[in-house]
């Protein structure tokens, strides 16, 4: 089958040529990859008429035949993994259409603290779906309801009108409705779990409860770092997660214009997991600290292996840590787009919250292919160019800066708005001096003067012509 990424740019690569790729614990990624080929050799075929090869859906089912290698084989050292994936896989470096790097960022599961019933402490609201959100094509019940389509609100039994943004539900445009899930301290812990899409809340009563990204309210994600950046308010080396909150925290009423900026707002339920399990992402599997990533789910498929390379401050805010490392695509977000974009999952916690918060990284990025797929076959059918002419050639015709061709286009040469030394004076005055035009190939002249527009005629006013002139005033205005 072909292989064809919208937007993208990809080169076969040999293995040697994967800069780290002989350093990484290739096992940890092999049992990650593992746990990702359970959902996939549950989908169903694809039908024989499928068009493409291209889509997410046909990249997933070409992963059957690696993960039903790895179901059958035993793989319990480094080695063995290795030599499976290079088995099994095609290594291509991709990137976006005339890119040569990737581009990464970091999240993570926050820990907060809340309660089950509204006090006086906790009296922030986390919101289930609500009934009434609705998406053209989908069902309550599609698993693609989150990510696709425009979100509305049904008003009476027919009308549809987009639903409620972030400041209105923040206004209480659906309190009262019992779509409660627990109630948080303030407004930046609810907006960290949404920008994460998941959190552990530890409640009043020693219990933690878990919640999982299910819906959006339709409206596009907007960066609220990026607003303070624009506004000068935290430089862009400096920003961060945590820099997000000490401003929120020191300016309040700030912090509720600015979280308003971002109209997008995310709907979570209850996943029943305990402590010690880590988060589910949207492939539906727990992710692996380290080695999972979310990618464009309209591009890549789960399950997908990708091998990122570069430097990353890992170790702290100015360390240039070296990353190299294959990782196993589980996850999305709708602020992931692209062929070579990525989001880094590092686990639950404040720590692994400082490390993802200082993320915005350029890296290289290889994705792994199976080998069922053929990259090249789009490649093959591509126009190739003319061979470039021989150097004579090209002399004959040499090329001229465009810059200078407008200037000789408005501002006649020396040469010819003078006349020649041994001219006689009466013929320089007679014949008008000719401009020559500079072209890529050849020097044109010009032989033809420009005509001028006529001159508007010189009318008396109370004269015979007066009256004529007021009729015909409108055809020399250009009628």
């Amino acid at each position: 089958m072909p292989l064809e990424i919208s937007g993208s740019q990809y080169i076969p690569l040999a293995w040697a040529d994967v800069a780290g790729w002989s350093n990484d614990d290739h096992l940890a990624a092999y049992r990650t990859f593992r746990a990702s080929c359970k959902p996939i050799a549950a989908q169903h075929a694809l039908p024989a008429a499928t068009p493409k090869a291209s889509t997410p859906k046909a990249l997933g089912v070409s992963l059957r035949e690696p993960c039903r290698a790895a179901r059958l084989a035993d793989i319990s050292d480094g080695a063995k993994a290795r030599a499976f994936f290079e088995e099994h896989f095609i290594p291509l470096q991709i990137s976006r259409l005339g890119e040569d790097a990737g581009f990464v960022t970091g999240y993570y599961e926050p820990i907060l603290e809340g309660s089950r019933t509204q006090t006086d402490v906790y009296n922030v609201p986390v919101y289930r779906r609500p009934s009434n959100l609705f998406v053209r094509g989908f069902t309550q019940d599609s698993p693609d309801l989150p990510n696709k389509g425009q979100v509305f609100r049904k008003i009476g039994r027919r009308k549809l009108v987009p639903y409620y943004d972030r400041g209105e539900i923040e206004d209480g445009a659906i309190a009262g409705r019992g779509l409660e899930i627990c109630w948080l301290k303030d407004q930046t812990d609810l907006l960290f779990a949404q920008i994460q899409g998941s959190a552990r809340v530890h409640l009043e009563d020693g219990t933690t409860l878990r919640i999982n990204y299910d819906a959006h309210n339709g409206y596009p994600y907007t960066a609220v770092g990026r607003i303070l950046i624009d506004r000068g308010i935290i430089p862009k080396e400096e920003m961060s997660m945590h820099r997000i909150r000490e401003w929120m925290d020191q300016n309040p009423d700030g912090a509720k214009e600015l979280r308003r900026q971002n109209r997008a707002y995310v709907f979570f339920r209850q996943v029943q997991l305990s402590d010690k399990d880590e988060a589910v992402g949207a492939q539906g599997v727990p992710l692996t600290p380290g080695r999972s990533i979310a990618v464009d789910k309209a591009l890549h498929a789960y399950g997908t292996p990708f091998f990122i390379a570069g430097e990353l401050p890992i170790e702290s805010e100015k360390s240039k840590t070296p990353f190299q490392r294959l990782m196993i695509a589980q996850d999305t977000g709708s602020a992931i787009t692209g062929p070579a974009r990525a989001d880094l999952y590092f686990g639950a916690g404040a720590d692994a919250g400082k490390v993802s918060g200082r993320l915005r990284h350029n890296m290289r990025f290889v994705m792994l292919v199976p080998k069922s797929l053929d990259p090249l076959p789009r490649g093959r059918k591509m126009p190739v160019p003319d061979a470039r002419p021989s150097e004579k050639i090209a002399k004959l015709f040499p090329q001229v800066d465009p810059l200078k061709d407008q200037q000789t286009l408005t501002k006649p040469s020396a040469a010819s708005a003078a006349p020649a030394k041994d001219a006689p004076k009466d013929n320089a005055a007679a014949k008008p001096a000719t401009p020559v035009v500079q072209t890529p190939t050849a020097q044109v002249q010009v032989t033809q003067p420009v005509p001028l527009p006529e001159a508007r005629p010189n009318i008396q006013p109370g004269g015979d012509d007066d009256y004529r002139h007021r009729r015909t005033r409108y055809r020399w205005r250009g009628r």
